[in-house]
Formats: C-alpha cells, sequence, structure tokens
C-alpha cells in the first residue's frame, strides 16, 4: 500500500479504527494527541487529509525513518572494548540502513512513510564537519539505502525526479551535505572549494554555512561573539551558487545568516528553524534575518523541537510559527523542515540489550545552551513526523487556501530547488 492508498482509506475515520489497523499504536497514540489539540470539524479533517493525499509533500531538512539497531551485535561490540566513536559510528550505521537489510525493519519503514503521506526528504546525509572523510558516511549510508529499497524509494538528483516519484507513488530522498566540505590543506581558496563541486556531483544539493560553533566560513547559533560571514565563507557561497548547491544557513548566528543572505545570488534557506519575534531561541531567526532570506528568494522552514517552537511547545505552537511566516513574508517563503524522525517500534527493546556506558563528554560540535524549558511528551507526540497530515489539516482551520498549503508542504522547497540549478 502506497501513500496514497493509505491516506485514502483513513478519509473520515482517521481518528477511528481503521487507521489503527494499519499503523502501529505509537503512531496512532501521536495522531490521537494532535488530533485532542487541534480539534478539527469533520469537514475540515476530512478536507486536509484529502489535500495532503493529493499534494507533493517535501519536507525541507529531516530524517528518513530510522531503524532499530542490532541489540545483540552492539553489545557485543561493547564486550570487545569498542570505542565509543566506533559504537557511535556503528549504532548511526544501523539505523539507516537496516530497512534494507531487515524485512521487519523495511515494513516499518514503509507504514511511517506512508503515515507521513511523504513525497521526498531533504534527507541530512551529511555530519556537523568540514572533513570529506566525515561527510561522506551518511552520503554513502543512504545512497545504500536508495539503492536496495526498490519500489519504496529513489534517490532524487532534480527537481524532476521529485516529481516523478510522486506521480509513481514512490517515496525519494534529496540529499543536504550540512557541512561544506573543504581539503583543509589551505594552499588556497579555490583548491579549499574544490570538493563542494564533487560532493554536487556526489548528489548533494544543500549544504550548511555553519553547524552551533565557528568554522572558517562563519559563526554558528550558539557563538556568543555572533561575528558574522568570514571572507572566505563569502568565497564558499559563491562557489555553492556556481555549482548549483542551497546555501542553508539554519544553524547559523544571526549576523551570518544575515550576511550570507546578503552575498547570496541565488535564493537561499534557513531549512529547519523557527521565528524569533515569536521565540528569541538561538536556532530561531529573527524578522531582519528572515527578510534577507525572502529577499533572495528563499524560504524558512519551521522545525518540530518543542524547546524551539517554546508557546505551548505542541503542534499549534509549530502552526504559529508558520502563520507568522505567512502572514510577515507571504506563503511563498514558508515550509516545515521537521528536523525530527520516526524511530523503529523495536528500537527501545534492542536498545536495552545494550550494556549502559558511563558519563560520556559533550560533542565539540553539540554546544547548546542550558535552559530550564521542560519538554513533556504530549508536545513531542503532537509534532510527531508522522503527524504530517495533519500539519495539513491545521493549515486548513486557519483558513489557508489550497494554493498556499500546497506551496508550505512542498512547493516553495521544489522552486528553490529549481533555482539553484538554474
Amino acid at each position: 500500500m502506497n501513500r496514497r492508498q493509505f491516506l485514502a482509506s483513513a478519509g473520515a475515520s482517521f481518528a477511528a479504527a481503521q487507521l489503527s489497523a494499519q499503523s502501529d499504536d505509537r503512531i496512532e497514540r501521536d495522531r490521537q494527541v494532535a488530533l485532542a489539540i487541534l480539534k478539527p470539524s469533520k469537514r475540515d479533517l476530512d478536507y486536509g487529509l484529502k489535500l495532503h493525499q493529493e499534494s507533493l509533500v517535501f519536507d525541507s531538512y529531516g530524517f528518513a525513518p530510522r531503524a532499530a539497531l542490532d541489540g545483540d551485535a552492539v553489545r557485543a561490540l561493547v564486550e570487545e572494548g569498542a570505542s565509543d566513536m566506533e559504537l557511535r559510528d556503528v549504532r548511526e550505521e544501523m539505523g539507516m540502513t537496516r530497512a534494507a537489510k531487515v524485512a521487519a525493519e523495511r515494513e516499518e519503514f514503509v507504514r511511517a512513510w506512508n503515515a507521513a503521506g511523504m513525497s521526498c526528504i531533504f534527507q541530512n546525509c551529511g555530519e556537523e564537519s568540514s572533513d570529506p572523510m566525515r561527510l561522506i558516511k551518511r552520503l554513502a549510508r543512504f545512497t545504500y539505502l536508495t539503492d536496495h529499497l526498490d519500489g519504496v524509494l529513489r534517490r532524487a538528483v532534480t527537481p524532476d525526479d521529485v516529481e516523478q516519484a510522486h506521480a509513481d507513488g514512490v517515496g525519494c530522498l534529496y540529499f543536504s551535505g550540512n557541512g561544506v566540505p573543504l581539503t583543509q590543506q589551505w594552499v588556497s581558496v579555490e583548491d579549499e572549494l574544490r570538493y563542494i563541486r564533487i560532493f554536487f556531483q556526489l548528489g548533494i544539493r544543500m549544504m550548511h554555512v555553519t553547524y552551533n560553533r565557528r568554522n572558517r566560513l562563519g559563526d554558528g547559533c550558539a557563538e556568543k561573539a555572533n561575528a558574522g560571514l568570514s571572507d572566505f565563507g563569502r568565497a564558499a557561497i559563491a562557489e555553492m551558487n556556481k555549482v548549483g548547491v542551497i546555501v542553508d544557513v539554519a544553524h547559523s548566528g544571526w549576523q551570518t545568516s544575515l550576511e550570507s543572505a546578503q552575498v547570496s545570488s541565488k535564493p537561499m534557506v534557513a531549512s529547519h528553524t523557527t521565528c524569533g519575534a515569536l521565540y528569541p531561541h538561538i536556532r530561531s531567526k529573527p524578522d531582519e534575518v528572515l527578510k534577507a532570506i525572502v529577499d533572495t528568494g528563499g524560504y524558512a522552514g519551521i522545525c518540530c523541537i518543542p524547546r524551539f517552537l517554546r508557546r505551548t511547545g505542541d503542534i499549534q505552537a509549530l502552526l504559529d510559527h508558520v502563520d507568522y511566516l505567512v502572514k510577515k513574508f507571504g506563503a511563498d517563503h514558508a515550509a516545515i523542515g521537521t528536523d525530527v524522525a520516526y524511530t523503529s517500534r523495536y528500537a527501545a527493546a534492542e536498545n536495552k540489550k545494550v550494556p549502559p556506558r558511563g558519563k560520556q563528554r559533550m560533542r565539540f560540535a553539540a554546544l547548546w545552551p542550558e535552559d530550564d524549558f521542560t519538554t513533556t511528551a504530549e508536545m513531542n507526540q503532537s509534532v510527531a513526523w508522522t503527524n504530517w497530515p495533519l500539519f495539513t489539516v491545521g493549515m486548513v482551520q486557519r483558513g489557508y487556501s489550497d494554493d498556499d498549503i500546497r506551496k508550505i508542504l512542498g512547493g516553495n522547497v521544489l522552486r528553490v530547488a529549481r533555482a539553484a540549478l538554474a
């Protein structure tokens, strides 16, 4: 059963037993939590589900459904004395690729994908790094996944590929590389940036200017200095524009984001962020930055992280941020970049097989400021990745036109993807 058949079968019985029979209990519980918050009329629910079913849905930054790890295999590695890096790497590989190897995980993948009514994900296929050897790992894993999920998932390299997959009723991934790959030899600017083209040839279509910390291009969102874009960063953006890679400032500092937009010759984005006017988290963007992104012809994708959304931290808060973008800057510049993933229902049982590890140091790239916000289970459930159809229902409730909803669901991402390759 593909995404269209799944959503069509839900129909007016979306919140009833018919859906429950076609999804696991967690998907159903998450739906019920969101429905209890939205309280849609039968008309809005039915209309929103049908519109979602017919629309091309493109997550502007996210993750394909994650498989459970093989707990016995990881336990054996722990007992053999594997390093923290080795264990982290094998966990990552299992989560990203086991749907291609294990029948039950493939079934989980398909169930979650269809429940979300997803067409394409701008998939994180990189890491918080500029090291080509680190960046290529996730790229290889998701290439492997798309190569081995025939009839379920494709790798898309052009917007036409995305539209064709949607027409065929098959899911697809469009690749983001996160970091900008650098040779790190510092012979010349041109030599440093030559891997941008190589990774583009491997299928990468979007790159972060920075992650949370400062790098050679500019300041990340967690740096207190907020120093902005470097001369080298300007050269990197020029090369991304030239090659056809979308510039993404989701994790960049506000000044770096502003200056990146000012120098980009093509539409650029903050693929998974929030509106600073509603809550000024480090991962948000203030109006000045959002306006600069909009002026390039780009978009901001609103994420599903309660801590960044604040307010109620739930599906209504998500819709509030989308609403703010639409009213302030227009529906042509809004998207949803969830930055969350569905995790296999087998994950908890497999995780219990792995011996507990001692306290570990914070990863250098992380650098998240401490705060007193408490994320509740209800918040996370309401913005679960599989609740995408209810994001559409929420926009119907708020009176958005069908055309505007289609733009937010995927049209804007496709438009910017085309502009990048022009």
